[in-house]
């Protein structure tokens, strides 16, 4: 791989490497895309483009309609609650305040 090319890369990165780690990152880059480029070799005429590599789907449940925790066991273990809402501090500042 070309110097300029790794400094291209590292440049996009935001990788600030010495001349040396050029070098050697450039030497690594080469080893990598040579090795991908062995996949070039692999006869894929029959194979039918997949999106992922195993059969997956999402498996969803009916939304059905249950009971929910009453408030006073949701608010039970809560440091400061008004007795309907939980209580927290204010982290956002509202503007022109």
């Amino acid at each position: 791989m070309e110097l300029s090319d790794v400094r291209k890369v590292a440049t996009l990165a935001r990788l600030s490497l010495s001349e040396d780690a050029l070098q050697t990152s450039g030497e690594q880059l080469t080893k990598i895309l040579d090795y991908v480029r062995l996949l070039d070799e692999v006869d894929t005429a029959n194979v039918e483009p997949m999106t992922h590599p195993v059969p997956a789907e999402n498996v969803f449940r009916d939304d059905v309609m249950s009971a929910s925790l009453p408030i006073e066991a949701a608010l039970s273990n809560a440091p400061k609650t008004d007795g309907h809402f939980f209580i927290v501090p204010k982290i956002l500042e509202e503007k022109g305040a």
